[in-house]
């Protein structure tokens, strides 16, 4: 499989300098508005303390020449996108904007012809302005919070070092195929995503996996495209190139969530569509009221009626969703947690329960040392650098979990020599001139070795469900070792959490019921399914699923891809694991529990604010209408001009738009 062309790649560098060149457009769009709307205002005498000495009937003139680039330049995009509706046999939130703008435009050129001494450009003009600007507001902050994950693509390096037939030569990344031998030397950006065959090195993968400490990379390990290799030369395969790599699935998940469309606002677009009814029926309506039944003059009817239609175009129920799911994915994916699209943003606040699969996701998904329990005389860190120095050359994992025990206690490790591995006991060698043993009771009774005191400690830690490594020099026992798939750091604080959103957590495992109950009460959780092989985990899912509850499952997103895919939300966890996981709506990028509360805590902020725009675009609107249209005029003197109609139903629009990007602030 090839790499992405050099032209696919400049496409896909290029889609934020597409989003900027529409901002910039946008803001071009709103300035010049501004600019030719200021007068229009000024003459209408809609600016306290001023008033332009300007005569009613060349007023009106002059405001036709103002207004006239402000609808048809800076507001073609809403007639242009409303005809295009149209011609379809639709009808939205552009149709909405078009019929108040023209309303109030071509009344006012009507007007200006007949001679009348009024007009209502500044309407026009005053509704284009507005509205451009809460869609200039929306499109920066959709921008913004995609800023970050954009610029990812500038941490790929624009060449990369390949060895191919012996020789070493630098090609474009793009020309980057699955198979290609790269060399990468310390301080070098990563080029795509492959696997270590040859040496060791340090990674920092902090911007892509939010891991803060450098990673230890030794052959068969993978590595990500567009990390730091730190330490070390070494030799990588390509796995991944193009679109298949990591970063590159995290911009395509990103956006795609943030152009997707959340059930809130699929109603605001069915609500669009009879609200370009009411809007049109409200202006009609008044005008024929106004006119015929009140008998009121033609000018006093027509303002009423461009006052309502005016009012009842809620651009506002456009931006209620949109602009909240762009701000909310945005800051998701700058806590390391991608959701692919915005249904799910929103489903993830009505989760009741959560099952956690316990290998990967609880537990680190490695043995490790868990306890060093020395005997006698000897010190922890002498018992673990004893037990390393033999360790360090064999590839067991109990091996390799013993020397990542030292290393992280930066423990100097010795040399051992004569080291023999006997299969299914351990290790024996010599260190300091003497036979050293490292392994199991069996490898001990093979050697005559009495486990004496130990055996006490030993009892203790099988009894905790701990596999036991016995290390012994010169024919004594000096301790033993404590070996588990350690639970995380923050799994216990990730249970908390939930529990506290009124979440249950479950816990599912394939390990025995005494390891996965040792494991639920570590962390807090009192449901356990053990003994589940993977292709059950689904079962049980949907038996939760069948009580009523809406579901999440957690799991790695490779042998829990059917639990992931049965549940309401599937959730998988890991950078180590297949980042684009089909069967997963949301990945956590950092393999931290958690993150999991964060995202539903994220989702439930957003759902509220989702909730207070659409009412408050709704119910204001609708209120706002009989004003609009005159029928307090009598009863208590309310009218609305055509132009304070314009602002008040943008400034919803701009409410609208600052509540959403007020997320930005909210705790997660």
């Amino acid at each position: 499989m090839r790499a992405m062309t050099t032209h696919d790649h400049a496409a896909m560098m290029s889609e934020p300098s597409m989003a900027k060149a529409m901002e910039a457009d946008m803001r071009r769009r709103f300035w010049v508005a501004l600019a030719l709307t200021i007068p229009l205002a000024i003459m209408a005498g809609h600016v306290p303390g001023l008033r332009m000495p300007v005569h009613s009937r060349a007023a009106s003139w002059i405001g036709l020449v103002l207004a006239t680039p402000v609808v048809f330049w800076c507001g073609w995009i809403f007639i242009s996108g409303a005809a295009s509706v149209l011609r379809h046999r639709a009808l939205d939130m552009s149709v909405l904007i078009a019929v108040g703008v023209l309303a109030a435009y071509l009344s006012s050129v009507y007007l200006t012809i007949i001679g009348y001494p009024v007009a209502y450009y500044e309407a026009a003009a005053m509704l284009v302005t507005f509205v451009l600007f809460g869609h200039w507001m929306e499109m920066k902050s959709r921008r913004g919070t995609s800023d970050a994950l954009h610029a990812l693509f500038d941490l790929v390096p624009p060449q990369a070092r390949v060895v191919r037939d012996g020789r070493e030569e630098m090609v474009p990344t793009g020309a980057v195929a699955v198979g290609d031998v790269l060399r990468m030397l310390p301080g070098e950006k990563i080029p795509v995503d492959g696997e270590v065959i040859e040496g060791e090195t340090e990674v920092d993968e902090a911007l892509i996996t939010g891991e803060s400490a450098p990673v230890h990379k030794r052959p068969g390990e993978p590595v990500i495209g567009g990390a730091i290799n730190v330490s070390g030369a070494v030799l990588a395969r390509a796995t991944k190139v193009g679109s298949d790599t990591v970063l590159a699935q995290i911009a395509s998940l990103v956006e795609r969530a943030q152009n997707s469309k959340a059930p809130g606002q699929r109603l605001a677009d069915r609500a669009a569509a009879v609200l370009v009814i009411v809007a049109v029926g409200a202006g009609v309506a008044t005008f024929i009221g106004w006119k015929v039944l009140a008998h009121a003059p033609f000018l006093t009817a027509l303002t009423f009626a461009i006052s309502a239609i005016v009012i009842a175009c809620p651009d506002a129920l456009g931006l209620a969703t949109p602009t909240a799911v762009a701000v909310s994915t945005g800051l998701a994916a700058k806590r390391n947690i991608l959701i692919k699209d915005a249904a799910t943003l929103e489903g993830m606040s009505r989760i009741r329960t959560i099952v956690l699969d316990k290998t990967g996701t609880l537990t680190i998904g490695a043995p490790t040392v868990t306890e060093v329990e020395p005997v006698g005389d000897v010190r922890p860190d002498d018992l673990l650098r004893i037990a390393a120095a033999l360790s360090s050359s064999s590839t067991h994992p109990l091996s390799a979990a013993t020397v990542r025990a030292a290393n992280d206690r930066k423990l100097t490790i010795a040399k051992a020599s004569d080291v023999e591995n006997i299969p299914g006991k351990g290790l024996r060698g010599r260190l300091d001139g003497q036979e050293v043993l490292v392994g199991n009771a069996a490898l001990l009774a093979d050697k005559g070795v009495a486990a004496g005191t130990a055996q006490e400690v030993a009892e203790r830690l099988a009894g905790a469900g701990r596999s036991l490594v016995f290390v012994a020099k010169g024919g004594v026992v000096l301790g033993v070792l404590g070996v588990a798939d350690a639970v995380r750091p923050s799994s216990r604080a990730a249970i908390a959490d939930l529990k506290a959103m009124g979440i249950e957590p479950v816990l599912i495992s394939g390990d025995t019921q005494g390891t996965a109950e040792r494991v639920a009460r570590e962390v807090g959780i009192q449901k356990v399914f053990a003994e589940v092989r993977p292709e059950e985990k689904a079962a049980h899912v949907q038996r939760l699923q069948q009580a009523g509850q809406v579901v999440a499952m957690v799991g790695d997103g490779v042998n829990d891809a059917p639990a992931l895919a049965q549940a309401d939300i599937g959730i998988a966890i890991g950078a180590g694991t297949d980042v684009a996981a089909q069967a997963a709506r949301v990945v956590l990028m950092r393999s931290d529990p958690s993150d999991i509360a964060k995202a539903i805590r994220l989702s439930k902020a957003t759902v509220r604010k989702m909730k207070q725009n659409l009412a408050w675009a709704s119910v204001y609107n609708l209120l706002a209408i009989p004003v609009a249209a005159g029928v307090f005029y009598h009863s208590l003197g309310w009218s609305l001009q055509p132009a304070v109609s314009a602002l008040l139903m943008s400034m919803s629009s701009i409410v609208v738009a600052l509540n959403a990007v007020s997320l930005r602030w909210a705790r997660v």
